[in-house]
């Protein structure tokens, strides 16, 4: 395979998602829906649940776990990690990187610091390690993922309750790729941000203003980048959305007019699992040689949205 020089990009992914699960079919009564409803609106049967002596911390060492089953890394060589969240350890100070960085035992010379975005966090968090290790000639860190919105959702709130579910992932940046990144896109509407909060530390979301947001916009930003790097949408096998709802991802899919065959899905049975729903995407297809192209985008609580082109590492220009 042919090997690019002075380059860093995503060399291996782990990833956490709890056992627990909670199920939305149990719920159809107490909030007046039908299998219509969770079927074609939402898409999300069961959502994953940590357990309650879990911390965001906890889920992300355990996604380094899953992680250290495929590679073995020794601790001193990681000089960066990087955690995306808005749920962070407790009160949030110290943050959350720093208590990852203690539990993974890592040495004084590792440099770590938090994210604070959601939805659109993972695509943002990549393009920030990957400059700040190029910048600081790094050659092996840590993005972490992991957003446990069961801290914060009301359990009697239809909006919120039916949706989010926890998971952690975590990327190896380093000089020995399988992905590289070839252009971002970002934008935020923060005009528009009270869409989707959190009051006293519980989630409110404006379902319709969300939707209204993804589904118009992120077609366009979509469109934009891939005219910006001249690509067009058949240059591209792979389109991992956020997993914000089906309806959402279906919308979006029909919009930009793309086969749903290029839109892979993983709702189903662990919700909108916010700054990990697209590394988790990603970790299924990491090893699957065909796919030589992807693109990612990420949109929501800000507002705000992300894009971004990976390519294969031994692929130079469009396909």
């Amino acid at each position: 395979m042919e090997r690019l020089d002075n380059i860093i990009g995503i060399a291996e992914m782990g990833s956490y998602v709890p056992d627990s699960l909670s199920s939305n079919q149990e719920k159809k009564s107490v909030f007046e829906i039908d299998d219509n409803f969770l079927n074609t609106k939402i898409g999300i049967d069961f959502t994953s649940r940590k357990n309650s002596d879990e911390e965001t911390s906890d889920l992300c060492v355990k996604a380094f776990e899953d992680l250290n089953t495929k590679i073995i890394l020794e601790k001193n060589d990681i000089k960066c990690i990087v955690v995306v969240t808005q749920n962070p350890d407790g009160d949030g100070l110290p943050h959350t990187s720093a208590i990852v960085h203690h539990k993974l035992g890592l040495a004084d010379d590792c440099a770590a610091f938090d994210i604070s975005l959601g939805c659109s966090g993972f695509v943002y968090g990549l393009s920030v390690i990957e400059s700040f290790m190029a910048s600081n000639q790094i050659k092996n860190g840590l993005l972490f993922t992991c957003d446990p919105y069961s801290k914060i959702v009301d359990p009697k709130d239809k909006n919120t309750a039916l949706l989010f579910g926890d998971a952690a992932t975590v990327a190896l940046i380093n000089d020995k790729p399988r992905f590289i990144s070839l252009s971002f896109s970002f934008g935020t509407r923060g005009s528009e941000g009270r869409a989707l909060i959190s009051n006293n530390r519980v989630l409110s979301m404006d379902g319709r203003a969300v939707f209204a947001f993804s589904a118009t916009e992120v077609p366009v930003q979509i469109r934009r980048l891939l005219e910006k790097n001249g690509y067009t949408l058949e240059n591209i096998d792979l389109f991992l959305l956020h997993q914000g709802s089906k309806y959402i991802i279906d919308t979006i899919t029909r919009r930009l007019g793309i086969s749903v065959d290029k839109v892979p899905t993983n709702l189903k049975n662990m919700g909108n699992t916010v700054s990990s729903s697209i590394p988790l995407l990603l970790n299924e297809y990491l090893n699957k040689a065909k796919i030589k192209t992807i693109l990612l985008s990420g949109f929501g609580v800000g507002l705000s949205w992300a894009s971004g082109i990976l390519q294969r590492i031994g692929i130079v220009g469009k396909n």
